[in-house]
């Protein structure tokens, strides 16, 4: 047929939308994921014999530089064969991160190595450290790391030791610098790693993968006890709103409810939105991504599935209930059923039982939903029988359904004991009796068997309603496994649901042609069809509305309400790939968040609704307003980025600095300077004129040994604050566009932002043991109170600030799944917003 050929040849591009692909290669991408942290821990070895060689090379300097004095001293003579005097105070390698220079020491050139290559990574900003210092570049050229004191208890030896001797000694002195890393902290060797005070010098030095990192404090801070405990602020956040909807790889996750709202969800939160009164509730029972959502009959309770938790990357049946910590319990794949009335949990089951995800769930229907079957994602994909009757849930029976994906199982509305199944070349008719589970297999007879099963519906009369991969609906009696009626090629492409209306009529909706097809109860089309508009991207899910209205979720994560024969409108939007970039704007209560979807949306957090979008040519990664928000810079991840105009939403200017990441863009304060940290190693400097509109470049700060990560200006737009993926702290001179490298000159300026995650008041936010990776960025309320970060873990936490004790106590807050890539507080403090990565969220937070 030719639509089964059209839908072939565009199979690739139907399945990543549909996302089916991941599912139909779980083992590959599982096999990846081992390789992937093999090849981790090699490129943190590889750090690890880089900073070995800094230190041999350090090492070597000092004994030349003790040879040529004794030389030049004869007062203060060397005597031959015997060890130097061990000195005092050294300075470390660069990976120490602090390249600036106390006053109290002189320092010996370094040299810094050229643009490291972008680091390939598919679920986090900075996952490694390859785009550390080569090992050409230690020192030679005036850019040195801060003073340490050696922990070597050994002598260095002199240059004419035996080489092999000097080597030994050097790794074990190494090794008692960096043993540990991420391995538990015992001893003597926690005592090591703790963070330390040194007043001399004035900084708190932290440890990040068992690296040295020192953050100088202002002159007026006399002691930091890094041994007690800060307390949390007084202010918290309550959740306000979800911005998104996941349409683009889940299916049956969108109803109406009697109480007026809409259900679906997010991330890790499941939202229940009051359209009219443009209110929304929140479930945040979850601690990891939603996966499938199914309403008891009693239209109260409500199940939902989850994947595995940031806890656990899989769950493993093997391991059993009893073998689980408690702690762990919650990050296992598990469903929890709950009120939507109260927003309780009433029953959590599953814990131990499920792999991976729970993928479907629905409750039986003829014994008033006294039952529930599971689907997970095993290889297998295991469907189990709960009995939920009782006061604790029952598992009654399992089997293993298929080794292909299974996409929906649903309990027969009229036919007691029945469960229908559909998925990859595959529609099953179960029969739950005697406590066990019995199959048959779909007969296509004559029709050509599909690719996929997509979805299935029930009619009035207990037919059994499928639609498929290639555009064709099939009628299935009840009771029977054999097609009765088929009606072909009413797609072009896949449907990707189908919907029984309360009037006995039928919708099916299309993937790749964006159509809603109206069918009467003899499933003959009535001439009534819509086509969603290419913006909204095709159908996902269609439910029964409010009276006769539908709502329709679709593949582009946005939900749409209205009627076949009328009108649809957008009452929920988001992004539908990774999102990084966010901007709150100076004077009202706007933000912008930009993505890798190569969408643009200006949002406005009181009517909670989009006020316009712009559709990019490159991926989208960072963003920043212009201190009048009449322009917004926008960094994309090609090395390109430009200027829009916010009323006219047309490019002004568009530049092109390498051919990196642009990983962070920052206006100085006064509106003069415009900053790019690029992923290639620099921070390009920006002169801006004309009231935002024209853009000259004045120069190129070089410097950092790895991805510039994060900026930020002084208040007197005199000098710039950057982080790198290598945990280094630089400052700059602007516009000389030099390195600052006298900490006298800026370790009391006036910061006019707090987005660098390494700086003395942001030090308490790194959890112990952190890897340096766990926060991916921090935002500084606008009157300076409090401190919001963003983590790898999902969690939105909130400090006092300055937050320079590094075991600070913080308010957690859940709700997203992947881990939060950005957060801002609103020009008036009265909301922070926080994104997801993964997740493609925005979430609204009140601060209360």
């Amino acid at each position: 047929m030719d639509s089964a050929a059209t839908d072939l040849s565009n199979g690739m591009l139907s399945e990543s939308v549909d996302g089916l692909l991941s599912q139909d290669h779980g083992e590959l991408c599982h096999r990846v994921l081992c390789l992937e942290k093999k090849v981790q821990q090699q490129e943190d070895e590889i750090v690890c014999l880089k900073s070995a060689l800094a230190d041999v090379i350090r090492r070597l300097g000092q004994v030349e530089a003790s040879k040529a004095q004794s030389s030049v001293l004869p007062s203060k003579p060397s005597i031959r064969g015997t060890p130097t005097r061990r000195v005092e105070k050294s300075f470390t390698s660069p990976l120490d991160n602090a390249h600036i220079t106390p006053n109290k020491r002189s320092t010996t050139p370094t040299q810094r190595s050229a643009a490291s290559p972008r680091t390939s990574t598919s679920n986090k900003k900075w996952s490694s450290m390859s785009n550390s210092l080569d090992s050409s570049s230690f020192h030679r050229d005036g850019q040195i790391s801060k003073p340490v004191e050696p922990k070597s208890s050994k002598p260095v030896e002199p240059k004419s030791s035996k080489p092999v001797e000097l080597k030994r000694k050097i790794s074990k002195s190494y090794e008692q610098e960096n043993s540990g890393g991420r391995r538990g902290k015992k001893g003597s060797k926690a005592r090591s790693r703790d963070p330390e005070w040194r007043s001399e010098e004035g900084y708190v030095k932290i440890y990040l993968r068992g690296r040295a990192i020192n953050l100088y404090a202002p002159t007026s801070v006399e002691n930091v006890d890094v041994a007690s405990v800060a307390d949390p602020p007084s202010e918290k956040l309550q959740l306000e709103w979800v911005y998104g909807y996941r349409g683009r790889d889940c299916r049956s996750n969108l109803y109406y409810l009697s109480t007026g709202e809409i259900i679906y969800f997010a991330a890790a939160a499941v939202v229940l939105h009051n359209v009219e009164e443009n209110t929304q509730r929140h479930y945040l029972g979850h601690t990891d991504d939603v996966k499938c959502l199914a309403i008891h009959p009693d239209q109260v309770r409500v199940a939902t599935g989850q994947v595995a938790g940031h806890d656990q990357k899989e769950g493993k049946r093997k391991a059993g209930k009893k073998d689980i910590p408690e702690a762990d319990k919650d990050h296992w794949p598990h469903v929890r059923i709950w009120d939507t009335m109260n927003l309780n949990t009433l029953h959590v089951i599953g814990i131990g039982d499920f792999d991976k995800a729970v993928s479907c769930l629905s409750f039986s229907k003829l014994d008033g939903g006294n039952h529930l079957v599971v689907v997970d994602e095993a290889n297998d994909h295991v469907m189990s029988v709960w009995d939920l009757s009782r006061a604790h849930p029952k598992k009654i029976t399992e089997t293993k359904s298929s080794t292909e994906p299974v996409l929906a199982a649903e309990f027969h509305p009229l036919e007691k004991g029945s469960i229908i199944s559909c998925g990859k070349g595959q529609i099953s008719f179960w029969t739950l009796e005697g406590g066990s589970l019995a199959k048959k297999t779909g007969i296509f007879d004559k029709h050509d068997k599909p690719k996929f099963v997509l979805c299935v519906a029930f009619a009035e009369n207990g037919d059994v309603i499928s639609g498929d991969s290639n555009g064709n609906i099939f009628i299935w009696p009840k009771g029977n496994n054999r097609i009765s009626k088929a009606i072909e090629g009413v797609h072009e492409g896949g449907i990707f649901s189908l919907c029984v209306m309360k009037d006995g009529s039928v919708l099916s909706g299309g993937g790749k042609d964006k159509k809603v097809i109206q069918y009467d109860s003899s499933y003959t089309k009535t001439g009534v069809e819509t086509e969603i508009p290419e913006n909204y991207g095709g159908v996902r899910m269609l439910s029964q509305g409010k009276g006769g209205m539908i709502l329709v979720g679709t593949t582009r994560n946005c939900i749409l309400q209205g009627t076949v024969d009328l009108q649809l409108n957008p009452i929920v939007q988001g992004h539908m790939d990774e999102l990084w970039g966010l901007a709150s704007h100076p004077s009202q209560h706007q933000f912008l968040t930009s993505g890798s979807d190569k969408q643009v949306h200006m949002w406005d957090s009181m009517s909670r609704s989009v006020v316009w979008s712009k559709e990019l040519s490159d991926p989208a990664h960072s963003c920043c307003f212009y201190h009048d928000a009449s322009v917004v810079a926008i960094g994309t991840e090609t090395g390109r980025w430009l200027v829009l105009d916010c009323e006219t939403h047309e490019i002004v200017t568009s530049h092109t600095d390498g051919n990196e990441q642009i990983e962070c863009v920052l206006y100085s304060p006064d509106g003069k300077y415009l900053a790019l940290g690029s992923r290639d190693n620099h921070i390009y400097i920006y002169e801006v004129t004309e009231d935002g509109k024209k853009y000259s470049r004045i120069g190129r700060c070089t410097g950092h040994s790895s991805f510039v990560t994060h900026l930020d200006w002084s208040s007197d737009s005199v000098h710039l604050c950057s982080n790198s993926g290598d945990y280094e702290v630089l400052y700059w001179k602007v516009p000389a566009c030099k390195q600052e490298t006298s900490i006298s000159a800026v370790r009391d300026t006036e910061w006019a932002s707090g987005n660098c995650t390494l700086t003395f008041n942001a030090a308490g936010v790194w959890p112990e043991g952190a890897d340096g990776t766990d926060v991916n960025n921090v935002c500084r309320s606008n009157n300076g109170k409090i401190l919001a970060s963003a983590d790898d873990f999902g969690k939105v936490n909130l400090y006092k600030s300055p937050c320079c004790q590094p075991k600070a106590k913080k308010h957690i807050y859940n709700g997203h799944s992947s881990h939060v890539t950005n957060v801002s507080f609103l020009f008036d403090d009265s909301r922070l917003l926080s994104t997801g990565g993964r997740d493609m969220s925005i979430m609204q937070w009140q601060v209360v």
